[in-house]
């Protein structure tokens, strides 16, 4: 008798907006809404720690095609410095390893701030996912070794105060990929001499999505279980009818590649594209050139590709 086959799952595609809570790992997020959603395929834009919140852009089906341009975008925190003590992780997680009875002025944090802001060099922690001699940093820091991590350039758009007192800084950061809060939590302690480590962390945007996307966990339950919690038997796994209500708080693949020139096509030049080859771009505000654009028909996503002399070049194709 023939084996059957593991079920795959639906060809759902779109983004999540996912407000993680705290205690939930990332690549456990994308688990639980890929069940949800009974999708074949899913991944996140960028990792959230286990002990910050917010904002975790999952991505399902045809959309998986798009995260690099996520992970890519200027990424919005809101965090809380606890001055006093340095930690090995530079959270709350890890033992302290300094420690000061200093504490620093509202004046004080104001005057280093303008130090971190713009082009920086940072150092990221020693409990990272950086390789090093193809490790991850913080397997080496868990067997208890100091692994040297070589500074790097990151872009700081932003820092603001947001609330201060003797012992805690509220800050809200605008920052591009590769950026580490709780390295800027650890240098301005050592800066102001009192040391720190990042206490509270929540993302907030995700470039180009904002907190008017964000669906919680809660939410999808109840579009999914219609009010009944989350269900795990063996009827929760069948697929149910209808599964407008969940599908209904998904945000269209096409949104992540807001920051590319846009091109309409016919759908006659979308049959063509989708087998890969290139269409000529009509029309009198068409580029002539572009590294990159996304071509849509009908306001629904074909392919990004480049222009070229005219031509749209497909290079990655969405199913229609």
């Amino acid at each position: 008798m023939a084996r059957r086959g593991k079920k795959k799952g639906r060809p759902i595609s779109g983004w999540l907006v996912l407000d993680k809570p705290v205690g939930m790992g990332s690549t456990e997020a994308v688990s639980k809404i890929k069940w949800l959603f009974q999708a074949e395929k899913a991944g996140h834009a960028g990792t959230l720690d286990p002990l910050a919140s917010g904002m975790l852009p999952i991505a399902l089906g045809e959309a998986t095609k798009t995260v690099p341009y996520v992970q890519d975008g200027a990424k919005v925190y809101r965090f809380t410095v606890a001055w006093g003590e340095e930690r090995s992780t530079d959270d709350l997680e890890g033992p302290v390893t300094k420690s000061s009875d200093q504490r620093p002025a509202e004046a004080d944090v104001l005057l280093l701030m303008p130090k971190y802001t713009g082009v920086i060099m940072q150092t990221p922690p020693q409990f990272s996912a950086i390789k090093i001699a193809g490790e991850r940093a913080y397997d080496l820091a868990r067997d208890g070794a100091t692994v040297d991590i070589p500074a790097r350039e990151v872009e700081i758009g932003r820092l603001d105060l947001i609330d201060h007192n003797a012992d805690r800084t509220i800050f809200e950061v605008e920052c591009g990929k590769g950026t580490y809060v709780r390295s800027l939590a650890r240098d301005m302690g050592r800066d102001l001499g009192c040391f720190g480590h990042i206490a509270e962390l929540r993302r907030i945007e995700v470039e180009p999505f904002t907190q008017e996307d964000f669906v919680t966990i809660a939410e999808l339950e109840t579009a999914r279980f219609g009010g009944q919690g989350d269900e795990r038997s063996d009827s929760a796994d069948t697929v149910p009818v209808d599964f407008d209500a969940i599908d209904a708080l998904l945000v269209d693949t096409s949104a992540a590649l807001d920051c590319l020139p846009q091109i309409a096509i016919s759908d006659d030049a979308a049959t063509k594209i989708r087998l890969g080859n290139p269409v000529i771009i009509r029309g009198r505000d068409a580029p002539v050139e572009a590294e990159e654009a996304c071509a849509t028909a009908r306001g629904k996503l074909v392919a990004i590709g480049a222009i070229e002399q005219g031509m749209f070049k497909p290079k990655r194709v969405f199913a229609g």
